[in-house]
Parts: structure tokens; sequence; C-alpha cells
């Protein structure tokens, strides 16, 4: 295989994975492109390597941003806007589980706590009541897993993950 059908395959499955996980396509094959990429590239140069239109790329760059996993880089004596992907993947991770965590367990949480407290004394209304109490119990485990986590670094996690399989 050579180089460019290495890059090829990646940047697909890259895509393929986030979209699997409820990212854009093209929002994760342009974070697949710069992750892979040498140098900083503009917006011209991802255009032209997807096969995408400007308003794509700039749509999925400043999400790319907002999720901090892309940054601006200038040019000395250039016009154009490039840009370069975190290339630690420690910190992509944790950065990834911050916007996951934000976008999905955060407005589930609150919706727990809001309905926590049904009325009613029924066997529906119980049932319910314990089920939402169990969802609202693991939930908030899980979010303070995940804050530690985030907060942890990457020597602490592999150590740990490394405790547990064993």
């Amino acid at each position: 295989m050579d180089l460019q059908e290495g890059k090829d395959r990646f940047i697909q499955a890259w895509g393929a994975l986030g979209s699997s996980r409820g990212i854009n396509r093209t929002m994760a094959q342009i974070h697949a492109l710069l992750l892979i990429a040498p140098h900083a590239l503009s917006a011209d140069d991802i255009m032209e390597e997807l096969k995408i239109s400007r308003g794509n790329a700039n749509m999925n760059l400043r999400a790319l941003m907002d999720w901090g996993l892309v940054y601006k880089e200038l040019k000395p004596g250039e016009r154009k806007e490039f840009f370069v992907a975190e290339k630690d993947m420690w910190e992509v991770v944790k950065k990834i589980i911050i916007q996951r965590k934000k976008k999905e367990l955060e407005p589930m949480l609150k919706v727990l706590d809001e309905i926590a407290n049904v009325e009613g004394e029924d066997a529906v209304s119980k049932e319910f009541s314990k089920v939402i109490h169990d969802i609202r119990l693991f939930s908030n485990k899980a979010d303070a897993t995940l804050d530690t986590l985030t907060k942890a670094d990457s020597n602490w996690f592999v150590g740990t993950f490394m405790k547990m399989i064993r």
C-alpha cells in the first residue's frame, strides 16, 4: 500500500468512526487529514484534498476549533489562515470526552434531576422512580469518572487501566 492509499483509508475510517459516534463525517475527515498532515493546511488545501465546498470546510473547521481539536496557525507573509490539529492523542481524547459529556451526559443528568421526584404512591410511579434513581446513580458515577479522567494525565490513566485488566 502506498502512502496516499494509506492516508485515504485512514481519513475514510476516521470519518466513519466519527459518524458512528454522532459526529459529522466531514468534520471527522477534516480532523483526520489535519492529524496526519506534516504541516498546517489552509482551507483551500483541505477543500482540495477532501473534495468539499468552502462552506463545508469552514463550518467544520470552526466546529473543530470550538472542540479544541484544531488551532489556527499564522504564517508570516500569508493572508490565508492555516490549521493544525492537536496531535497529542491524550489531549484529543480528553477534549472529545469533554465535548461529548457536555452535549450528551449533562443534558441527560439535568432531565433526570428534574424528573427524579415524581409524585404518586402506586406501583407504576414507584417503579418509574426506582428506574430513574438507578439511572441517575449510574449517570452521576459516569460523570464523576469522566471528570477524573479528563483531569488526569496519560501516565495515571495507563497505569490505572493496566491494574484493572490484570
